[in-house]
């Protein structure tokens, strides 16, 4: 009797464990500092996919599709999904991240990886604003502004770039007059280490509001026109 009601327990426990329902999905973003997306987003768009996570059994719930239907958002990099020992399910959520915003008829964000990134309804990124670029010249121009994002003094300073129709670049920088011609973005580390050099001298010699024009174009050396 007593190994009967040992293994009756034993069934009904696990028959229990199957049976339990899946409560809401706990959301991690993890680069929240800028939601492109929201809870309310995530969960709607689980329903219109019929993801149903509050009456699906957890043995028949499939992470993978799930996965694959979150990263299907045109604002998702990537998406982990996992089931907790309580029956709830779990997802982190890892938002694309834009560069720059390219200006013109159809606005967009040139995200990380390269991409074309819509705006979101969420949230408007501060980033370098793009003109005289098409979806054409993505490729190219994203190794530059992703060194502007990825470099401090830059970051603090770029405001936007402009692509010549002759394919060089024009920098716009924040609360100063001059204009920062690039040139091609070739050898684009070398002139911009040149242009910080230039830049600490003439802030220490008080002349940054002198200049009208700085030109990198030329590799080893800066060649500034007075205002």
């Amino acid at each position: 009797m007593l190994l009967g009601a040992v293994f009756f327990l034993f069934a009904f426990a696990e028959k229990r464990n199957h049976a339990r329902l899946l409560s809401d999905v706990n959301l991690h973003f993890t680069n929240s500092e800028n939601l492109y997306l929201t809870e309310e987003a995530v969960n709607k768009l689980l329903i219109q996919n019929e993801v149903k996570v509050k009456s699906v059994g957890k043995e028949t719930l499939d992470l993978n599709r799930v996965e694959t239907v979150l990263e299907a958002h045109e604002m998702v990099e990537k998406a982990e999904v996992f089931m907790t020992v309580d029956g709830k399910m779990g997802a982190a959520i890892t938002q694309r991240k834009p560069l720059a915003r390219v200006m013109g008829k159809n606005q967009f964000y040139l995200d990380r990886q390269g991409s074309k990134m819509p705006l979101s309804e969420y949230h408007s990124a501060r980033v370098p604003l793009l003109t005289g670029i098409s979806e054409e010249h993505l490729q190219e121009v994203h190794p530059l502004v992703n060194y502007i994002a990825n470099d401090g003094f830059l970051t603090k300073h770029v405001t936007g770039l402009h692509r010549l129709k002759n394919g060089k670049y024009e920098i716009y920088l924040r609360k100063l007059d001059f204009v920062v011609f690039l040139g091609a973005e070739e050898e684009f580390e070398l002139k911009f280490k040149n242009f910080k050099a230039f830049y600490q001298k003439a802030m220490q010699d008080k002349k940054l509001d002198a200049y009208k024009k700085v030109d990198l174009q030329f590799g080893d050396q800066v060649v500034c026109t007075k205002k």
